[in-house]
């Protein structure tokens, strides 16, 4: 079964959309999910009220959503999934997997804040760009993603993976400030450039940067130069500089940050 939303209009206010997702959508008619709750603002309404639904048939038995239209203004969309999928074409709002447990969020454009944020397992990819902290916790939580995987193929905000404790993180294009902010482990791995102070009050954990960086922590030790990066089954190569730190915290994370991409740390040389 395949269930297709698509916005009855172009909202104005947030819609608080929790019950998108597979789990709760499973083992129910096409007229009970009409009948599902949402908030677009502060007033409750039915989903059929803002969304029109349609049941497509599947060769797959494991539940599905597919998503049309503008939902810049949907949050929460996938909160808790463990199961099936999710489709996606068009921009998705905040808090997009919030919680996920399992299953597959695949969006076909740019999504919010809080992407995968204390996320559990399961799979994100976007194909566009994400706002600020992917993968991290909520204000005033201190545990972050902790398993699964989030793959943005544009760019991300600040603050991705604030205090991660597993998983992975994968950027193909840059990241902002303060990637990694008090990771716990898990790996972050950015293809593109990065913003200042990554893996700031880090304690464990992976951060790759195979772009530009413009400073490294003082905090920060380097102890090696390495020819690659193991990630999994792949080799992600190099060379790259190896810093550990955060010394602040004790900490014993490593942060790896391209050789040939930036020669201006090539005076960290004479401290190996």
């Amino acid at each position: 079964m395949i269930m297709a939303l698509f916005p009855k209009r172009v909202f104005k206010v947030p819609v608080y959309a929790e019950c998108i997702s597979p789990d709760v959508f499973a083992g129910k008619t096409r007229g009970e999910i009409t009948e599902l709750r949402v908030w677009e603002g502060n007033k409750q309404k039915r989903l059929g009220d803002v969304f029109n639904v349609t049941e497509e048939a599947a060769n797959s038995e494991t539940a599905a959503i597919q998503l049309v239209g503008d939902l810049r203004k949907v949050r929460t969309v996938g909160y808790g999934m463990s199961v099936g999928a999710i489709r996606a074409e068009g921009d998705v709002g905040m808090r997009l997997g919030e919680g996920m447990r399992g299953g597959e969020i695949v969006v076909r454009g740019n999504v919010g804040s809080w992407a995968g944020c204390e996320m559990k397992g399961g799979r994100i990819e976007v194909s566009g760009s994400a706002g600020d902290y992917v993968g991290a916790s909520n204000r005033g939580a201190t545990e972050g993603m902790v398993g699964g995987t989030i793959r943005v193929r544009g760019d991300v905000g600040n603050e991705a993976g604030c205090f991660m404790k597993g998983g992975t993180i994968k950027v193909e294009g840059g990241i902002g400030e303060f990637a990694g902010v008090h990771m716990r482990d898990g790996t972050i791995i950015v293809a593109g450039d990065c913003g200042g102070r990554p893996g700031a009050e880090m304690l464990d954990g992976r951060i790759i940067v195979c772009g530009h960086l413009d400073s490294v922590l003082p905090t920060f030790t380097i102890d090696a130069i390495r020819p690659d990066v193991k990630v999994d089954e792949e080799r992600i190569a190099g060379p790259f500089y190896r810093f550990v730190g955060d010394s602040v915290d004790d900490g014993k994370g490593k942060l790896f940050v391209s050789k040939d991409r930036n020669p201006h740390l090539a005076f960290h040389e004479k401290y190996l």
